[in-house]
């Protein structure tokens, strides 16, 4: 009898930021493509042009689709993608995709979902970023109800949507989101580790091997809730007089922070093996924000062995333990926040026990987990057989063939 192998698949990936651009979504996407195209399957990428020079990555395995965007609002880094509804029917007329995956919802998200729903084609839509709570940071506050009502609409539209974690799920499914399936993320723990440690770059933040460094990594912006994280900092310098405090990272905070705070170390932004770098070289990693779907930075913090300091939802609530491998503050508890903080600089030894705990269990959130969850949704979607039926020496057997 013949052996029966899983049929590879014509993947249409469509989302409004991709790397070189770096922030938590186009790490996240751009991992996903490149698990998916190692197994085989065909992805075409759709993406707004993120220059004039942009001529999209053309390899084996892969096609790209470059269309027109606009600077995204507050955001002029990123580019937010025009509706391409009729373009989008027309190719996928030509060459139809098994399935279609909408990772952002801008025009372009919305109207890829459209021409998928009109031609009979599967979607899957994403849930990466709070963009309701964060329109209330940048003075449209007003608007929550309104963007609240269109994501969950969008979403609704789809036949899946994926969400990173379990409270992510729950709590969108409370507020009448339908069909949604937990797809997590990974962390790369040849790049984030604690070996990368550096006594030159310590030396250079002007803190001896005895000099707690706190460290916070991500952009610069009103969403961070940035306000805590110096609140916090300062509370932490009463009890350590030498605490030294490293922010990692750009926007629009930064020059009324370095104003306000000279005595902090901004490193701008940093990129693999030196993000990785300022990771392990630090002690402990602040994180208060409360906008995040998942927050890579709090995976790429346990890997690098750092103690966590974060609210408890989100990629820390999944997977930190309180005072075990992190601490958790409950949920907007500003107040609780700042006492953990205190508390974490006053504990040498049990902030060395939680580093040395989060970048153990950092070890098993690898992104082949992540990919064989996200091919499972895929496949049960286009109606195959799902690879996870079949031993990875098959799966390089089909995928080689």
């Amino acid at each position: 009898m013949d052996a029966v192998f899983p049929a590879l698949l014509r993947i249409a990936v469509v989302t409004e930021t991709y790397p070189p651009e770096v922030n938590g979504v186009a790490r996240t996407i751009g991992m996903m493509v490149e698990g998916l195209l190692e197994r085989g399957h065909f992805i075409q990428l759709i993406r707004p042009r993120q220059h004039r020079h942009d001529e999209g990555d053309k390899r084996a395995g892969l096609e790209t689709l470059l269309k027109a965007s606009i600077p995204l609002p507050k955001y002029q880094e990123l580019r937010m993608g025009l509706p391409a509804k009729r373009a989008l029917m027309a190719a996928w007329r030509i060459r139809r995709p098994d399935v279609v995956q909408v990772v952002t919802e801008g025009p372009l998200g919305s109207s890829a979902l459209a021409a998928a729903k009109r031609l009979g084609v599967p979607v899957i839509s994403e849930f990466h970023t709070n963009f309701h709570t964060y329109s209330k940071h940048y003075g449209f506050g007003f608007l929550m109800p309104v963007v609240a009502a269109y994501l969950k609409r969008l979403h609704n539209r789809g036949d899946r949507t994926l969400v990173p974690t379990e409270e992510m799920k729950e709590r969108l499914r409370t507020v009448g989101y339908r069909h949604l399936d937990v797809v997590g993320r990974g962390i790369d723990a040849e790049t984030f580790h604690p070996g990368r440690r550096n006594e030159g770059l310590r030396t250079e933040w002007q803190a001896d091997a005895r000099d707690p460094v706190v460290l916070h990594v991500g952009r610069l912006a009103p969403e961070k809730n940035l306000r805590l994280f110096v609140e916090s900092v300062c509370a932490m310098h009463v009890v350590n007089p030498k605490l030294r405090v490293v922010m990692v990272g750009d926007g629009p905070e930064r020059g009324p922070l370095q104003a306000a705070h000279p005595e902090f170390v901004f490193s701008g932004m940093r990129l693999g093996i030196d993000l990785a770098t300022h990771y392990a070289s630090a002690d402990l990693f602040l994180f208060p924000s409360q906008t995040e779907t998942f927050g890579n930075v709090t995976t790429e913090a346990m890997a690098s062995g750092l103690a966590i300091l974060a609210y408890d939802y989100a990629a820390a609530g999944q997977y930190l333990s309180h005072r075990e491998s992190g601490l958790l503050a409950p949920y907007g508890n500003a107040a609780a926040f700042v006492e953990l903080a205190q508390e974490m600089v006053a504990s040498p030894g049990a902030r060395e026990r939680m580093g040395r705990n989060a970048a153990q269990l950092a070890q098993t959130l690898t992104w082949p987990r992540v990919i064989d969850q996200l091919e499972g949704v895929l496949y049960d979607l286009a109606g195959a057989i799902p690879l996870a039926a079949f031993s990875t020496e098959t799966r390089k057997a089909h995928a080689t063939a």
